[in-house]
């Protein structure tokens, strides 16, 4: 296609301009922080407070207005990250315009180019076949069929599908919205805040909050408003005092800013979060299968010997290793570091190819040689290839042992595509190709890292078992050294299994069995995370629970990972794993404080209406307490280290401290209320008994947020003083206390409340070991 016939569809709209984009729009963030449900509530109760009350009564609006502008600018900070990285990691298919091929975007894409296709590249929009090279599609992701599809020219492509072996071209049929993989490609990369045990948790929590808070609030006007002929104006401040708190509003929000700076912590690490999800997801893992190639050793190969078999010269074995290289236009690692050792391969001519197949475990081609001879070659596994026995294969395992790699050149007499190997194939070995991997400096680190936390690694490679035991020992892993061939291994979900809970390194694996190893596992109970980066590896990413692929692996990898490493690191594993525990841990305390306020609030709320009393806060109070005892310390620590592993049962574990701390803190609270009805009077005892009401339950609260901020570091010492010295300062400087109606009268009534809340601090503080004990996590 020329560059006017281009132009010309573009100009017809015939390009492929689906949006694909790594997060949500600005109108989406700005839309999903200020239109929910609870800010719509303290909406409503705030313009209230600011027609009947002092701007005093109404801080808790400006407070929702502070935390959803900081929502906002989060969440568009992560998404300026993660648009920039997805531009770094874009699939560019390959075109050919104007008798050039290019790397073009896939917006770029217009009807009728020429799309070249090679292993691990996937198909981004709809087509028809136009040249076929042994070329084999793997339509798994589509069909559910496992089994790649041998494509000839004429024969349809499907958008979505990625190249296991071989290569060719095909016309682009349909694309944009028309193509089939337009909405699987955007849905890949979006930036996403569902389908998480933390998000789900929450809106379980928020679900039955909204349960207690609707009757509870009926009760509490009708006894504010009907019940009581306080004045109308002070009932009303009260009776919003009393809502107000029941809604954990900054709980959401914490949560989201929380994932969103974590996204932006990863980012600067070159790290990908194609879902949000999987930053929570791989801090549950206990399971990680790593795929050697690429991941504990470096993509790159050097040929560090070609060993002559049966009388065969090195040169013409090194000629016919050259010719190889040359004849794969798309050639995997091997390949290249062979092509790269051997140019010896001028003057051939290939008649034939066989690409190279993660299931056969090798290639091969027939060449007219210069001299007119013609000939055939395969090259691949040893133990595939050869029959057991052997001279070279015991050679082969020799080398292995060492932890190098080895690859056959054998001479055929048979056709290339013949299935099976040995006799059928009629071989001849010809040299034993000797490769040297580079191991990743950073992996041992890694992989130390893991057994630190309690993660156990397996490695699971199609190399030979050996060879992937001798890497493996190489990097200190344990169990190393007794590396298992993945074809001994049962086909039984059960005793697989056991297999894998009982050994550590897996060799000679095939892309199907990797995937029923990572479902053998999940049957066990494990959460697996699955790395790597090439075509083989897709069908295992996509089952596994958090799939991580290279930023150098093929699209088809890149397409179906949560994760993308674009630094190709492996050592960024563990920042992720870090940032998913920091998350996790941390939101799970801050919700502890955010749901022990809405279970005083509701059980205070209850007890007002049942004794026929005055609400005992106005919104004022409840917004000093929320900020010093919730919000400023629940920011600190929801940005806090934590290496804490994750847990299972976010509700559950955030419940059971909730409610005994909650029940304490409005027990407490309330008999000192009730203490100071009856010992003040005159026009201003209700201030008086607000104010003795109001240090028992800052004292409380102030207990429960020093157990949550356990285990003490200088900071979060200083930050538990810095709350407890601010209610301080509101209490002894004079317009403070006229700002926030708080003036303790007397010293009997102030000094109870302070005895009432030791004694509650005691009895949350029994509560929470008893609950330790009884209700472990």
């Amino acid at each position: 296609m020329t560059t006017a016939e281009v132009a010309e569809r573009i100009a017809r709209g015939e390009v492929n301009d689906v949006p694909v984009r790594s997060s949500r729009s600005t109108a989406d963030i700005v839309r999903a922080n200020v239109f929910t449900r609870f800010n719509a509530l303290i909406g409503v109760l705030w313009v209230i407070m600011l027609i009947v009350a002092p701007i005093q009564d109404s801080l808790f609006g400006w407070i929702i207005i502070a935390n959803t502008g900081i929502g906002i600018v989060q969440e568009l900070r992560a998404k300026k990250t993660l648009d920039g990285l997805a531009v770094i990691g874009e699939a560019r298919p390959t075109v050919r315009r104007d008798g050039r091929s290019a790397g073009i975007s896939t917006s770029a894409i217009v009807l009728g180019d020429l799309v070249e296709l090679g292993p691990g590249d996937k198909a981004v929009v709809d087509g028809e076949v136009v040249e076929a090279d042994g070329l084999e599609i793997d339509e798994s992701l589509l069909t559910g069929e496992a089994d790649p599809v041998l494509k000839q020219p004429g024969d349809p492509v499907m958008s979505g599908s990625f190249v296991v072996a071989g290569g060719g071209a095909f016309t682009a049929t349909r694309v944009g919205r028309e193509a089939y993989a337009a909405q699987l490609a955007e849905e890949a990369s979006r930036f996403t805040l569902v389908d998480s045990e933390l998000r789900n948790g929450i809106s379980v929590i928020l679900k039955y909050v909204t349960w207690m808070l609707v009757p509870t609030a009926i009760g509490l006007i009708i006894s504010q408003l009907v019940v009581k002929n306080s004045d109308f104006q002070d009932s009303i401040a009260r009776t919003v005092g009393g809502i107000v708190p029941m809604i954990p509003e900054g709980l959401v929000l914490l949560t989201s800013i929380a994932f969103a700076i974590g996204v932006i912590r990863l980012g600067r690490q070159q790290c990908l979060v194609q879902e949000l999800p999987a930053i929570e997801g791989l801090a549950r893992v206990d399971v990680v299968c790593l795929d050697k190639t690429g991941t504990l050793t470096e993509g790159g190969m050097d040929v560090s010997e070609v060993r002559p078999l049966n009388g065969t010269g090195e040169r013409y074995a090194r000629q016919v290793l050259g010719a190889l290289g040359a004849s794969d236009p798309r050639p995997n690692a091997s390949l290249k570091a062979i092509a790269a050792a051997c140019p010896d391969g001028a003057g051939w001519t290939v008649t034939d190819t066989l690409p190279f197949s993660s299931a056969r475990k090798y290639s091969g081609a027939s060449f007219t040689e210069a001299d007119g001879a013609r000939s055939a070659w395969l090259l691949g596994a040893p133990d595939v290839l050869l029959e057991r026995g052997s001279a070279a294969l015991a050679e082969t395992e020799r080398l292995n042992e060492q932890g190098l790699r080895v690859l056959l050149l054998a001479r055929t007499d048979g056709p290339l595509d013949t299935p099976g190997a040995g006799e059928r194939l009629r071989l001849r070995p010809a040299a034993l190709v000797v490769l040297e991997q580079r191991l990743r400096p950073d992996a041992p680190d890694t992989l130390r890292y893991f057994a630190e936390q309690d993660v156990r690694t397996k490695v699971i490679s199609g190399d030979n078992a050996v060879s992937v035991g001798a890497v493996a020992a190489k990097l200190e892993l344990p169990g190393a050294q007794r590396a298992v061939d993945a074809r001994t291994l049962p086909t039984e979900a059960g005793p697989l299994g056991e297999a894998l809970d009982a050994h550590a390194v897996f060799g000679r694996v095939t892309p199907q069995q990797k995937r029923d190893m990572v479902g053998a596992l999940q049957a066990r109970g494990h959460t697996v995370a699955m790395t790597g980066d090439g075509v083989n590896d897709v069908l295992a990413l996509k089952d596994a629970d958090i799939g991580v692929s290279m930023g150098s692996g093929s699209e088809a990898t890149r397409a179906v990972a949560q994760i993308v490493l674009l630094n190709n690191s492996f050592a960024t594993l563990p920042s992720v794993v870090a940032e998913g525990r920091r998350v996790i841990g941390n939101i799970t305390r801050v919700a502890t404080l955010f749901l022990t306020k809405t279970v005083y609030s509701v059980l205070l709320a209850i007890l007002v209406v049942c004794s026929q009393v005055e609400y005992p806060f106005l919104p004022r109070h409840l917004a000093l307490l929320s900020t010093l005892t919730i919000g400023v310390p629940a920011f600190f620590l929801a940005l806090a280290p934590n290496r804490e592993r994750a847990k299972p049962h976010f509700v559950r574990r955030v419940m059971r401290y909730s409610i005994p701390a909650g029940t304490i803190a409005a027990a407490g609270t309330f008999t000192t209320y009730l203490l100071a009805r009856a010992h003040y009077s005159g026009p201003n005892a209700l201030d008086a008994e607000t104010s003795v009401a109001t240090l028992t339950l800052f004292l409380i609260a102030m207990w429960v947020l020093a157990i949550i901020a356990r285990p003490y570091t200088w900071w979060r010492i200083v930050l538990v003083a810095a709350m407890g010295f601010g209610f301080v300062v509101v209490v002894t400087v004079p317009w403070l206390q006229d700002f926030f109606a708080l003036k303790l009268v007397g010293t009997t009534m102030p000094w109870t409340a302070v005895v009432i809340a030791v004694v509650a601090a005691g009895l949350v503080e029994l509560a929470w070991r008893w609950v330790d004990r009884r209700f472990p996590a």
